[in-house]
Formats: C-alpha cells, sequence, structure tokens
C-alpha cells in the first residue's frame, strides 16, 4: 500500500513537472514575439498610402460628386506634417501673417465672381466682369434700381447694399439672381464700402461704380462711359448732371457740348485755385467712378465712424497726380439726380426732428470731423518730417 502511495505520489510530481515547464515555454515564446514583432515595427515607421484609393462608388455615395474622385489617389506627403518633412518657410516679403508659407500658395487678393458647387472650378465662369456696379437700396426704389441695373451689360458684376434687409423681394427680376446681395439695417454705402470693397477684394475689377438709388439713367450706359473713361484718362469720375433742383456744383452740371469736361468757374471767392475743388480735380459722392488704382488710395481714406462720406469728394484728389487732368465728369453719358430722401427715412426722431432732419445733421457734423482730422493728419505729417 505504502509503496503504490509511493508511484502514485511520483507520477503526480512528474505531471506537474511537465505541465509547469509546458507552460514556462509558452510565456517565453509569447514575450519573444512581442518583442520580435516590436523590433519589425520600429523598422518600418509609417505605412505608404500612395497607392491606396477608394472605389469610386464608395465616393460618389459620399454626397460629394467629384467625377475624378475615382482617379485619384492620396497625396504622397500625407502626413508630412508630423514626419518633419514639411520644409521650414519664411518669406519676409509675403503678406503679413503669411510668411510661413511658400509664395506659390499664397492668394493675396480675391473677388466676387459667382462659382458653382460642382465641375471643374476653371470652366466656372463663362464671363468674367471686368467692372463692379454697387447701389445702395431700399425695396421703395426696385424700379429705379432695376431701369438702372439694366444699362450695364455683363461685363458688369451688380452688387446691392440692402439698408431696410429685403432681399428676396428683389428675386422678381431675373438680373437679381446672378447679383450679389449684401443686407445689413439702416446703414449708408459708404459704411458698406469700408466694409466689403477692400482694395484685395475687388482687385479684380478695372473700375468701381458706387451709386446711390436715386438716379435716372434713360441717357446712360454702362459701356459707353467705360470707353470714355479710357479715352480721357479718367481715374476717378462721374456721370455729368442734368441741370435740375437737385445740382449743388456747377462742376458736376452736364455740358452738352463736348464728352468730358475737367474744370469749371465757379461762383467768386469758391475757388482759390482753378485746379483745385470744386473748380476741378472734383466729382460728388452720389455717383462715382473710381479705376482700380485709385480707389486702393480712396478705400484708406475712408472713416469708419463717418458713415455719409460728406467731405470726401474733396480730398479725392489726393489720390491721383495730376488730379485736375485725371478727375472729370463724363458729359455725354449723363444722368439725373432725384433727389429722394429715402435713406433719411431710415433715422429716427429726436429732439422734436423728423428722422431725416436728425440724419442731415449728422451729415454736416461728420464733414467737419472730417476736415478737422485730415487737417491735423497733415500737420502731424509735415511735423514729423521737420516740414512748417
Amino acid at each position: 500500500m505504502a509503496t503504490s502511495h509511493r508511484r502514485f505520489c511520483s507520477n503526480f510530481n512528474r505531471g506537474v513537472f511537465r505541465k509547469t515547464n509546458d507552460s514556462g515555454r509558452l510565456i517565453i515564446t509569447t514575450i519573444m514575439g512581442i518583442v520580435f514583432g516590436y523590433f519589425v515595427g520600429v523598422s518600418f515607421p509609417f505605412v505608404s498610402l500612395t497607392r491606396f484609393s477608394l472605389p469610386s462608388s464608395l465616393l460618389s455615395s459620399s454626397g460629394s460628386d467629384n467625377r475624378h474622385s475615382g482617379e485619384r489617389s492620396f497625396p504622397e506627403d500625407l502626413g508630412s506634417g508630423s514626419t518633419g518633412l514639411t520644409p521650414k518657410v519664411y518669406v519676409p516679403t509675403n503678406p503679413r501673417g503669411a510668411e510661413s508659407l511658400p509664395p506659390g500658395i499664397v492668394v493675396s487678393q480675391s473677388d466676387l465672381f459667382l462659382r458653382r458647387l460642382w465641375g471643374e472650378p476653371s470652366e466656372d465662369l463663362k464671363i468674367k466682369p471686368k467692372y463692379l456696379v454697387t447701389f445702395t437700396v431700399g425695396l421703395s426704389q426696385k424700379q429705379n434700381i432695376d431701369a438702372a441695373v439694366k444699362k450695364f451689360s455683363q461685363n458688369f458684376q451688380i452688387l446691392l447694399f440692402h439698408y431696410d434687409g429685403r432681399t428676396t423681394e428683389w428675386d422678381q427680376f431675373k438680373w437679381s439672381k446672378r447679383a450679389i446681395h449684401v443686407s445689413v439695417r439702416k446703414q449708408t454705402k459708404w459704411w458698406y464700402a469700408k466694409r466689403f470693397l477692400h482694395p484685395d477684394i475687388v482687385a479684380a475689377y478695372e473700375y468701381i461704380f458706387i451709386w446711390d438709388e436715386d438716379l435716372g439713367v434713360e441717357h446712360f450706359n454702362g459701356d459707353r462711359y467705360i470707353k470714355l473713361v479710357k479715352k480721357h484718362g479718367l481715374e476717378i469720375s462721374q456721370p455729368g448732371l442734368e441741370p435740375n433742383e437737385g445740382l449743388t456744383w456747377q462742376m458736376t452740371k452736364r455740358r452738352g457740348d463736348r464728352e468730358v469736361h475737367k474744370d469749371t468757374e465757379e461762383k467768386p471767392g469758391w475757388c482759390k485755385d482753378p485746379r483745385l475743388p470744386p473748380c476741378a480735380a472734383f466729382v460728388e459722392i452720389m455717383a462715382p467712378v473710381f479705376s482700380r488704382e485709385a480707389w486702393r488710395c480712396v478705400w484708406h481714406m475712408i472713416q469708419n465712424d463717418l458713415v455719409h462720406g460728406w467731405g470726401l469728394d474733396f480730398a479725392l484728389r489726393r489720390c491721383v497726380e495730376p488730379a485736375h487732368q485725371k478727375i472729370g465728369v463724363v458729359d455725354s453719358q449723363w444722368i439725373v439726380h432725384q433727389v429722394i430722401p429715402s435713406l433719411g427715412s431710415q433715422g429716427e426722431a429726436e429732439n422734436g426732428k423728423a428722422p431725416w432732419e436728425n440724419v442731415r445733421e449728422r451729415c454736416r457734423y461728420e464733414w467737419g470731423l472730417f476736415q478737422d482730422r485730415l487737417a491735423n493728419a497733415d500737420k502731424n505729417y509735415l511735423k514729423q518730417h521737420g516740414r512748417n
């Protein structure tokens, strides 16, 4: 009995030892496999995706209808930002803030061209407008604006600034669906111009029209106007005004015996120099037209808080040289100022005054502020440069 018990214990111990050795071998083998796999992984730090492409059927079902999607693969430098392959770039001549970009990818200017959501980008524009026409409008003047827009061909991009917040009603006009609409309530055209017509945004356009809404255009044609502006070398211009009760300055009065005029005679004492405003180098702010180069200067002179633009017309001469030759009035393409104070109704009644009276008071006040700022800027400039 004792012998049988010893044999059983011996066999049991050998079986346990054998199982323990098998478990140890399994653990050691597993550890070695993990270590081996780690070193293999280190040897191949990334998996190339350059030849990996998704089936066109999968891409088309994702909601993006790109006809070339089935042909393209991932970029060869995908993920290079984390692997150190992106070159370190510093180009001080790039626009401010873009110094770390290679010049070939920098796009410093834009445009207002309307583009499709599909197809080849290079085929988006059947016609690329050369000129930009802006009107600041309220719906009450829709018929007047409709007549005005029809005086401009497809060479002109139409942009409407809506001061009354009503835009969808303009869709009754076919041209409105091709126009650009910007709506901010109770603002003026110079407020819009300062914020939406930055020179780098409108750089694609040779000329920029910044017009009021109350202009009669029966005797005006946009393409003919541009031809005359180019012919006579006008950088800043306006159509002649048909004499009526809305005429303020002799300089902008239409003359029936010529294409263009650049100077005039005013009331005694109004012009200290015949080459200075309002006898020359002068147009009004109701219907100015700027060349691309002139607008780049004028935009910087517009003050953020002086929204009516009064006084700006006397300072436009600072943006072209010689001003008495490059600022003028186009007589053979003329308009009528209808003098409809529609924007005045956007004001508020205060201190016993009607809304339009408060708006007009603000206009005059801004004129004085602008003159003071310009005079002080001149004095400071001369002082900094040691000149009296």
